[in-house]
């Protein structure tokens, strides 16, 4: 009787693609960045790094993106127009606080600038990066937060 039971329940499981499984096991990482160039050379990278990966042109539009799924990884550019990095970091803590904990916010600047990297170290930056970037640097980034392969589990 309770075998029936457990294949009448099985039956009415909506039934997941293994492909749908594999991306969302998939680490997501958002790029944040004004510049569409960097946006989408970054993208190819962190996707050959094996993550989903979704983009925003401003600091607005990326906090939409985390109303609706908060990334594993927010690579944040530094100045843009608008919101800028230490200020999207700001409202971001100041939104999710506790439900982001577990998000990595890597901050990127083009120099070494001490006091603004304190600034975005305090306003909750986990990670910092400098620009300008190409694959083998970003990926070693991503290698130092524990972005190792495409399964969160690993």
């Amino acid at each position: 009787m309770l075998n029936r039971e457990f294949k009448g329940f099985i039956q009415h499981l909506p039934i997941i693609s293994d492909q749908r499984l594999a991306e969302e096991m998939m680490v997501s990482c958002m790029i944040l960045d004004d510049s569409s160039v960097i946006r989408k050379v970054a993208r190819r990278i962190i996707e050959d790094h094996g993550c989903r990966v979704v983009d925003a042109a401003d600091g607005h539009e990326a906090l939409q993106i985390c109303r609706l799924n908060m990334p594993d990884v927010i690579v944040i550019d530094w100045i843009m127009p608008g919101m800028d990095g230490l200020e999207f970091i700001i409202e971001f803590k100041r939104l999710f606080g506790e439900h982001c904990s577990d998000t990595s916010l890597v901050y990127c600047t083009h120099k070494m600038d001490v006091p603004a990297m304190a600034k975005a170290k305090r306003a909750g930056a986990t990670h910092f990066f400098m620009k300008p970037f190409d694959k083998q640097s970003l990926t070693k980034k991503l290698s130092e937060i524990g972005v190792n392969s495409i399964d969160k589990a690993a």
